[in-house]
């Protein structure tokens, strides 16, 4: 199996799954089309991304899985941070509020592609900003979506609830994409 990303999480996820992946990161444009929504570029990303490494890469029989993750809030997506000013307003903007962290997934083995997106909704406790500015300084939130990552040793003490999959929030929602891989392949397994 061929993994379309180089993210530590998503490649730790497969892996903790049994899979013994290939890691190929996709080399496509991730830019926004205009009017497009935050769920429907995830999906068209993944797609990207499964559909460049298949083309380029995948032998016949090979099944690549791509994935994209973003985080929004009121319909603004919060992506990695530029500077540590922009991860304060970010977690500054999500402090007690609910958001939605989006994965979409596509899965493409031979000439059969099938894509989804999951949606989590996370909500975070009342930040201080002495909270805020105590977890930027650890370094943790300068490589995520959102500014935040839920599996982080500080990234979850901001977390005060979430509705859907943790692991879609971590990056890939790995049951849903083991039983859509069995699916995409033609055969459904007992998982």
């Amino acid at each position: 199996m061929i993994l379309a990303s180089q993210s530590p999480r998503r490649i730790e996820l497969m892996r903790e799954a049994g899979f013994d992946v290939q890691v190929i990161p996709a080399d496509i444009d991730e830019s926004a089309r205009p009017g497009e929504g935050p769920f429907e570029l995830v999906e068209r990303l993944a797609r990207a991304k499964a559909e460049a490494v298949s083309s380029a890469h995948a032998a016949p029989s090979e099944t690549v899985v791509a994935a994209d993750t973003i985080v929004a809030l009121d319909g603004e997506l919060l992506g990695k941070p530029a500077d540590e000013a922009d991860a304060r307003r970010m977690l500054r903007a999500l402090s007690g509020k609910t958001h939605q962290v989006a994965t979409g997934v596509c899965i493409a083995h031979g000439e059969r592609i099938d894509s989804f997106v999951d949606i989590t909704d996370v909500t975070f406790y009342e930040l201080s900003d002495a909270e805020i500015d105590a977890y930027v300084a650890t370094g943790e939130p300068m490589d995520k979506a959102g500014a935040y990552g839920i599996q982080g040793t500080y990234g979850r003490m901001l977390v005060e609830r979430i509705d859907g999959d943790f692991y879609n929030v971590v990056g890939l929602p790995i049951a849903k994409v083991v039983r859509a891989q069995t699916v995409t392949k033609g055969r459904r397994t007992g998982v």
